[in-house]
């Protein structure tokens, strides 16, 4: 606690490097040279801090007789160490006198928080950290002698093997384990390392503290054996107690695992990347074991400044990650050719400290190798306290679910690969490859739904969903599921929902159904029901970490929930999720903040195609009608080359740019241009495309109606009416009541159009719904109800921006809309109702 009393800035949980120092003996060096000369010493001191600070980039969070830093490369805190180290030296010997420092380093999750001005004032430090990682790397510190620096087993591994990026710093650096220890507050024992310069006096052994001590077996401690008889004989008195046996590694239901890379030693390279993804597959069918996906695997491994080369080959880096995510074991598997036969083992290995827990084989009989995947596979879930029964229930054999093509599985495992890094294109590639060597291949139709599904192709990923739900009795039985699902998500869109939240519901730790669930909420409107979900994913540290903060924020945003957002957007845009940048963006831009919006927007590439549609609707909010213009005008011009929802997606916010600043022909120009183009080629498409561009079409019509002109309205209900395979939507059927209620307010009929919109009057109701019943209230006559729209439009800024129909295609109209309601009152009089420039109001 920090006694701010809730005026400090809220939390935010990160991963770095804790750097603790003290200065041996700084009250009896006080004494001996004198409080004037030590004055001095400690200015130079300081000095020389705060050039290894700067040269280092530490971050210091506190100081007395010694500092605690942070880093978030751990290689700089190491380097920030040696350089202190060797910086004291000159330092004494100056004065005659011996200048040492003990260190601690260690890596891991901490909370950050800054404390107000008037907590600061009051005595509290600038910033705050708490998290287990601090007391380990005190602890460290404390176990130090003088002049050593000492690392958790972590901080080894992840500094020894970028040592080389120190330069001349690095030259000569020797490295010791001093065994495991225990220490006070923290559960389990660690392993813990020194680090000596080139020519730096040589530590004693490790100093015992009341707060750590060496991890040694019974028999090396004295007074334990003298206990051992009575331990003994109330094991003996206990085992009748026991009704069944426990799990030899310490593991609980739904804990994660991370899966180091093969280490591939039969020499036969077909078996690269296919064992790998065979034995995920296999493990994966557990619902007692969760495995670190693929994707949150790389993008660790990025912040971590790491190639992704086939999964994580060194030890190492592969525990770091385990580490980061929260995991309780990580799995190394290896092939190796045993008189002929290939064996497939894994090792069960303990991140905190590279101790090995146990090694699982399965030697293969010929052609079978994945029957011996299989096997390992069940045994470590025995091993691990999974029931037999469960194993055999949740598991179906590799062949059966994959394919018995090695050739064609290490071709799906490569297209997993590129998904990953989100190259669809080369990802499709290798998934077509898979199903051409084997046909029956359901996961490599699976990838190819989802990689045109990525593209907006989803007329190709109909037909590849169709191949999958065809060979889904390959399917293991979560991937089954997951095609139900995405078959009613390209289909019928509106009962897709329902089958996300059953799933996620079912399988709560496969995030991939909870963000669809969320997104599908979120899309309808249903933001409360979406938030709990949407956090979920947020929160975990093992999947989906960007994608879950950017929807996550947009659903904070719709919410109002400005601060919430914005930080969740932050953290989004952090791991390079540029799309976060954009909706941090809008933020800004809902609490009139153009200045940071307008910074945001020059941080996205300038060849994102989709950033446009925000730099529109943020200039029309500004008042910017020039940049809008020329924002939306680009846009349009890169659509051309589009497909799908793409081709359509700039049309709108042209539109609006020409009617805000007075050019309504052009705008009338543009609205009956989509409103013809958006139903060529639009019978036997997928549901989700033809729900995408009728409602492109409705949106036209509404800005025709803004212009006064029925005519575009007129012919899209007519088109819509004729498609003989309309979807059954909500968001279609809400907008066609907004285009009735418009044309009836215009035909001087406001009741019936205030009786056509009561329906969608509730908790999901969309902007252009509220803005057509505040019009339609007004011309009635009905104050009461005038009112209450009004008060509704005016605490929706945020969902302005926010809410998604036709990918955003709205969001000009729906804030400047908005605005212009802003300030207005519930009386009749001053109300300045919400419409455009060039309308017939």
């Amino acid at each position: 606690m920090n006694g701010d009393n809730g005026t400090s800035a809220p939390h935010n949980q990160q991963l770095r490097a804790l750097l603790f120092t003290d200065l041996c003996d700084s009250l009896l060096l006080v004494e001996r040279i004198g409080d004037v000369a030590a004055a001095e010493l400690f200015q130079e001191h300081d000095r020389l801090v705060l050039a290894l600070q700067q040269r280092w980039n530490g971050q210091l969070i506190d100081r007395s007789d010694g500092l605690f830093m942070l880093f978030e490369r751990p290689i700089d805190a190491l380097g920030f160490a040696l350089d202190y180290q060797r910086g004291l030296q000159p330092l004494g010997q100056a004065r005659d006198i011996r200048l040492q420092a003990r260190a601690g380093l260690h890596v891991g999750d901490v909370l950050t928080w800054e404390n107000s001005a008037e907590a600061v004032r009051a005595g509290a430090k600038a910033i705050e950290v708490e998290g287990l990682a601090k007391p380990m790397a005190a602890r460290l510190m404390q176990l130090a002698r003088p002049g050593q620096i000492l690392l958790s087993a972590v901080a080894e591994s992840i500094v020894r093997r970028s040592s080389a990026s120190l330069g001349a710093t690095a030259d000569g650096l020797q490295w010791r384990s001093f065994g495991r220890w225990r220490f006070k507050g923290i559960s389990q024992p660690a392993e813990v390392f020194g680090v000596q310069a080139a020519g730096m006096p040589t530590p004693g052994r490790l100093r015992h503290t009341a707060k750590a001590r060496r991890d040694l077996p019974t028999w090396r401690r004295p007074l334990a054996m003298a206990a051992q008889a009575a331990v003994l004989l109330a094991a003996v008195l206990g085992v009748w107690l026991l009704t069944r046996p426990q799990p030899a590694i310490a593991f609980a239901e739904r804990d994660w695992v991370v899966l180091g890379g093969l280490h591939n030693l039969t020499g036969n390279p077909l078996l690269d990347d296919a064992l790998d993804q065979a034995f995920r597959i296999s493990l994966e069918q557990s619902r007692y074991v969760n495995v670190v996906s693929d994707d949150r695997v790389g993008r660790t491994l990025e912040m971590m400044r790491k190639p992704l080369d086939g999964g994580i080959r060194e030890r190492g880096d592969a525990a770091a990650v385990a580490v980061r995510t929260g995991a309780r074991l990580l799995f190394v598997p290896s092939a190796t050719d045993v008189g002929g036969r290939t064996r497939f083992s894994v090792e069960v290995v303990e991140p905190s400290t590279l101790r090995t827990l146990a090694v699982v084989s399965a030697d293969a009989k010929a052609g079978a190798v994945l029957a011996a995947v299989d096997d390992v596979s069940h045994q470590l879930r025995d091993r691990l306290g999974e029931e037999q029964a469960l194993i055999q229930r949740d598991s179906q054999t590799l062949p059966e679910v994959t394919t018995g093509s090695m050739d064609a599985l290490r071709a799906f495992a490569l297209g997993q690969k590129r998904y990953v890094r989100g190259d669809y294109k080369g990802a499709l590639a290798f998934y077509q490859q898979a199903t051409e060597i084997d046909p029956e291949f359901a996961l490599a139709w699976l990838g190819q739904t989802r990689s045109h599904f990525a593209g907006t192709d989803f007329a190709a990923a109909a037909t590849s969903l169709a191949k999958a739900r065809e060979w889904a009795a390959h399917l293991p039985t979560r991937e089954a599921l997951y095609v139900r699902a995405w078959s009613l998500q390209i289909d019928d869109p509106d009962q897709a929902t329902d089958s996300w939240l059953r799933m996620a519901e079912m399988y709560p730790d496969y995030l991939a159904a909870t963000n669809n669930a969320a997104m599908n909420l979120y899309n309808e409107n249903r933001f409360a029901e979406a938030l709990p979900l949407a956090q979920r994913v947020a929160s975990s540290r093992v999947d989906l970490l960007a994608i879950g903060q950017d929807q996550y924020g947009r659903i904070l945003l719709a919410l109002g929930r400005y601060d919430d957002a914005d930080r969740a957007l932050a953290l989004a845009a952090s791991t390079g999720w540029e799309g976060a940048l954009m909706r941090q963006a809008t933020v800004a831009a809902a609490r009139a903040d153009y200045r940071k919006a307008e910074q945001l927007l020059q941080r996205i590439d300038p060849g994102n195609y989709h950033a446009d549609i925000f730099r529109t609707a943020i200039a029309l909010d500004s008042g910017r009608i020039d940049v809008a213009l020329a924002s939306a005008e680009r846009g349009m011009q890169r659509s051309l080359g589009k497909s799908g929802i793409d081709r359509y997606v700039y049309y709108l916010p042209l539109a609006v740019a020409h009617l805000q600043s007075g050019q309504g022909q052009s705008a009338i120009a543009l609205v009956e241009e989509v409103g013809r183009v958006a139903f060529v080629d639009i019978e036997g498409r997928p549901a989700v495309d033809i729900v995408d561009r009728v409602v492109t079409a409705q949106a036209a019509a509404l800005v025709g109606l803004r212009l006064g002109n029925t005519k575009v309205a007129a012919q899209v209900q007519a088109r819509i009416a004729a498609i003989r395979s309309l979807p059954d939507s909500v968001m279609i059927k809400e907008f066609d009541a907004v285009i009735r209620a418009e044309r009836l307010r215009g035909e001087n009929r406001p009741a019936e159009a205030l009786e056509i919109l009561q329906p969608f009057l509730g908790e999901r109701s969309r902007v252009q719904t509220r803005v057509a019943a505040l019009q339609a209230a007004r011309a009635a006559g009905d104050e009461s109800l005038a009112g209450q729209q009004l008060r509704w439009l005016q605490s929706r800024q945020g969902l302005a921006y926010a809410e998604l129909e036709c990918a955003f295609c709205l969001q000009g109209l729906n804030i400047l809309d908005i605005r212009s309601v802003e300030g207005a009152t519930d009386t009749r009089g001053p109300v300045k109702a919400p419409v455009m420039p060039g309308t017939a109001g």
